[in-house]
Parts: structure tokens; C-alpha cells; sequence
């Protein structure tokens, strides 16, 4: 009997100089719930890569996102302006 079952319901693909990261929706085996993982990619050799992965579930979404945005603006207001920023190419 053929499975129909997708587990990947969502993906999206963040390219960062040597460091890849997937942003993946999931279900659950049941199909009755879903989570998020986060996995970080990097590449240590010629076809060798290092991965880190991060289980994000369905009731921490919104403290995660709060606490990532809080984090991130605090970089940018707080320390990227006062190291100053390189100025935009022309």
C-alpha cells in the first residue's frame, strides 16, 4: 500500500555566503498537527556539510518570534549604530 503521506509542507531556502539555512513546515506523523525546523548548512569541505537543526513546535511560535525580533532590533538600533555602518556602494 502506497503511503500518501507528505511529512514537507512548506519550505523556504535562505542563501548566505558559505551558510544555507531551510526554514521547513512539518507535519506530524498523525497529520493532525505540524512544526517548524530550522536547519543551519554549512559547507566544510568539497562536498561535505555540516548541519544543525532546530525544532520549532506550534505553541512557541509566537515567544520565538517576539524574542528573535526583540534580538534583532536590538543589533540594529543598538550596536550596528553605534559601530557605524559602511556606507551603501554607489
Amino acid at each position: 500500500m502506497e503511503n500518501s503521506y507528505k511529512e514537507e509542507i512548506f519550505t523556504r531556502r535562505v542563501r548566505a555566503g558559505k551558510r544555507t539555512y531551510f526554514f521547513d513546515v512539518k507535519a506530524t506523523k498523525s497529520e493532525k498537527d505540524f512544526y517548524i525546523t530550522i536547519t543551519e548548512s554549512k559547507r566544510v569541505g568539497e562536498e561535505e556539510y555540516e548541519k544543525h537543526k532546530l525544532f520549532l513546535y506550534k505553541e512557541d511560535f509566537e515567544k520565538f518570534v517576539n524574542a528573535l525580533s526583540e534580538t534583532v532590533g536590538y543589533v540594529q538600533t543598538e550596536l550596528l549604530e553605534k559601530v557605524g555602518q559602511p556606507e551603501p556602494s554607489k
